[in-house]
């Protein structure tokens, strides 16, 4: 297997240090779990460059932890323009997210860019709502979204790319 076989996704939110980071640990242990880090790889990046190079919220990184999750190694990036050339699956957390990354995007590679609770159905919520200015019980209520999203989107990566 080269190069070109494996399945590249990555998360977006805002900042990149809470939801994006959180869904990208929640995704890559689902990863883990089926023995598919092989086909898949995943980064996370935010909309925005405020916290670039600064690792996830340490409330993110509690509530992962608290479910099993290590986060400790990611750190934010902002989006580049590569990055719609690379990411097979650009995976928003919300809809301003989603219209920022459309507005980068060349028109061709729209087809890349999904919501993550889109892969939710299960899920009344269409967005991931950003946990930044609140509690801790929304940073486990990301969790709960993002696990949801995650299982979804895996099952059609696997639907989509035959594994």
């Amino acid at each position: 297997m080269d190069d070109t076989d494996i399945v590249r996704v990555l998360f977006v939110c805002m900042g990149n240090i809470c939801r994006s980071p959180t869904a990208e640990g929640m995704f890559r242990q689902l990863v883990r779990e089926h023995g598919l880090e092989h086909r898949i790889d995943t980064d996370s990046a935010g909309t925005h460059g405020y916290h670039v190079g600064r690792p996830a919220d340490a409330r993110a990184q509690a509530a992962a932890k608290a479910r099993g999750l290590d986060i400790s190694d990611l750190r934010a990036r902002q989006v580049t323009r590569a990055d719609f050339e690379v990411f097979h699956w650009i995976v928003a957390m919300d809809n301003d997210n989603l219209i920022n990354l459309r507005a980068e995007c060349p028109a061709d590679l729209h087809d890349r860019i999904h919501r993550l609770l889109d892969f939710a159905p299960d899920r009344a919520e269409s967005e991931v709502p950003d946990p930044y200015f609140g509690g801790d019980a929304g940073f486990r209520h990301v969790l709960d979204l993002v696990e949801s999203g995650s299982r979804g989107l895996l099952k059609a990566i696997r639907d989509r790319h035959g594994f």
